[in-house]
């Protein structure tokens, strides 16, 4: 999905963070993190996920370079992996919630997706 070392393009980058944010437990992770670090069987046991869905989020939010692992002795804590993205989650959110439901009506919760005409 994405290697450190290859430039993307700017449309490259926000497919990358919107596949990251397009589940919601990967998002509900990052909102934890945000809050503070954590460690995947507490993260597990917060979020109502099993550890392996969760491990298996954290190995694709950490490759798309937003998490990173600390290796903490037999342990390994999670956070995100840089300060900017506390403030652009939060700031994300904000435009979001201020857009209101409306805004994106073929994806509201509980609604199917209508299918596309060829």
């Amino acid at each position: 999905m994405y290697c450190r070392g290859v430039i993307a393009s700017p449309a490259q980058v926000l497919a990358r963070f919107g596949h990251a944010l397009s589940d919601p437990t990967r998002s509900r992770v990052l909102l934890a993190l945000r809050e503070a670090p954590g460690y995947p069987a507490e993260l597990a046991e917060q979020l109502g996920v099993s550890r392996q869905s969760l491990s298996n989020h954290l190995s694709c939010l950490r490759a798309c370079g937003l998490v990173a692992s600390v290796p903490e002795g037999r342990r390994v804590r999670y956070e995100i992996a840089d300060a900017r993205m506390h403030h652009a989650l939060g700031d994300l959110l904000g435009v979001v919630l201020a857009a209101g439901d409306g805004s994106c009506p073929e994806h509201a919760p509980g609604r199917a997706p209508e299918a596309v005409a060829p």
